[in-house]
């Protein structure tokens, strides 16, 4: 079983790399950098449908395809009207509140809406134009298509190989055992309904005393605080809390190493392609562990986007994580009081 999700994590690894280098290297060669963000969140796509039969992954990886989409445009638009602090409120609830739900009515992995939210905050902070607002929905558009395709080809390669495989005797690549199903229960699951809430009360809080303290970067402390929040009907556990700190930290640490001296922009890229490799390698293991390399390739990928002081993009990053994981871990304890009593009554 070991050997067959290590074989599986290189697969999924080495997807989401190629999905992520194609984009940013074509950015680069042709001068492009600043559009960064909106290749990287395409690129998302691929991150769904892990071990997934292929008539599944399709339905998984559209469904993921079409919410990253959906949350870039929306992300673009509010970036053109300015960025209303109410404005991002708004749809800042809306899309943690839709994505819990769609995540847990497809189950999709990621089971969080983390990359819907992501998605949203860092397109609504880059200054936008009128003008530039389709090119960019339309890159994006692009390489989520390219991803889309690139993680449903292994059916060729599956297809191919399985031949030879029946010719020779051999097994040449390990079976898709991940079936999810479509959970028409979650609109009348308060389980559900309680994790959702979770997301759209620490997201305002989290969000809110980052722009309080006049922090950088305030979307960080929302990432955070969403991806420690369980997903919905798993374990209200505070693991999860404390390794996000714990990598964060530690992340930071490998960014400052790999930033520190003003690497070439390829230089850059070629770490997020590594560290996205790595990431995706080890998250279904180890979420700390996972998070030294996804935070260098998210600090890497601001750095593309938005060059900044080194070193206040690193505090900030800190800071700011440890604040929405912080809110996190007292809604975890929160929700842990409100269920005790129902399951000692049931």
């Amino acid at each position: 079983m070991r050997q067959r999700l290590a074989t599986m994590s290189v697969e999924v690894g080495f997807r989401a790399a190629a999905a992520v280098a194609v984009p940013l290297l074509i950015l680069w060669a042709v001068g492009r950098l600043d559009l960064a963000a909106y290749a990287t969140f395409g690129a998302f796509t691929a991150l769904y449908g892990r071990n997934e039969p292929y008539r599944l992954r399709l339905r998984s990886v559209s469904i993921a395809a079409v919410a990253m989409l959906v949350s870039i445009s929306l992300g673009v638009l509010v970036a053109v009207a300015g960025e209303p602090l109410w404005l991002v409120t708004v749809l800042l609830v809306f899309v943690v509140v839709a994505g819990t739900l769609l995540a847990t009515a497809f189950q999709l992995l990621p089971t969080q809406p983390l990359f819907f939210v992501f998605a949203l905050l860092v397109c609504a902070a880059v200054p936008t134009t009128a003008q530039d607002a389709l090119p960019r929905i339309g890159l994006a558009a692009a390489v989520a298509a390219f991803s889309w395709v690139l993680t449903l080809s292994g059916w060729v390669v599956r297809r191919w190989a399985g031949d030879r495989a029946a010719r020779t005797g051999a097994v040449l690549l390990k079976k898709l055992h991940r079936r999810p199903g479509i959970d028409t229960t979650v609109f009348r699951d308060g389980r559900v309904w309680l994790t959702a809430a979770q997301n759209a009360v620490g997201v305002l809080i989290a969000g809110g005393v980052a722009l309080t303290l006049g922090l950088g970067h305030a979307y960080w402390a929302v990432v955070s605080l969403v991806a420690v929040i369980p997903p919905a009907r798993a374990a209200h556990s505070i693991s999860r809390s404390l390794h996000r700190i714990l990598g964060t930290i530690g992340g930071v640490g490998v960014a400052a190493v790999v930033l520190f001296w003003s690497p070439p922009a390829v230089v850059v890229i070629l770490v997020i392609i590594i560290c996205q490799f790595f990431a995706e390698m080890l998250v279904g293991r180890h979420y700390g562990y996972a998070l030294l390399f996804v935070t260098p390739m998210a600090l890497a990928v601001s750095h593309l986007a938005a060059p900044a002081p080194l070193g206040t993009l690193l505090v900030d990053r800190v800071i700011e994580t440890a604040l929405g994981a912080g809110v996190g871990i007292a809604l975890v304890l929160l929700a842990r009081g409100i269920e005790h009593p129902r399951r000692l009554s049931a």
